[in-house]
């Protein structure tokens, strides 16, 4: 998904650096105009809580007005957890280019599709 998600950006023209969670921070966030964050959901329908939770609350403090777009899959329940992210980013003052990519399990063509178009309009 986070592939999808850049080769739609790259063909928007924009300039595209993909990290793993373990690897931002929220020192990095000033660096860039717009952002795409991509968590699984995890047990009870929540972001995964060891690695990318605590880098993403470390972030919300500089969420507001960022450009932000959000994809993920999860393996039963109906997306749940992206809608709370969702909320969780507006009230961080984020701007959300659309509304979350979700799939259930592996994305298919239809998912792959939605993170590219997630990519342009992060663009």
């Amino acid at each position: 998904m986070a592939n999808a998600v850049a080769e739609g950006a790259k063909a928007a023209g924009a300039e595209v650096t993909t990290f793993e969670s373990s690897d931002f921070s929220a020192d990095k966030v000033d660096e860039f105009d717009a952002i795409a964050f991509g968590c699984p959901a995890m047990g009870d329908e929540v972001l995964e809580e060891d690695e990318f939770e605590p880098m993403f609350s470390s972030c919300e403090a500089k969420l507001s007005g960022k450009k932000l777009g959000l994809f993920g899959s999860y393996g039963w329940g109906d997306g749940e957890w992206m809608h709370n992210w969702e909320d969780k980013c507006k009230e961080d003052g984020a701007v959300l280019v659309s509304d979350g990519v979700i799939c259930q399990e592996e994305p298919d063509d239809d998912a792959v599709e939605s993170c590219r178009a997630l990519g342009k309009a992060l663009a």
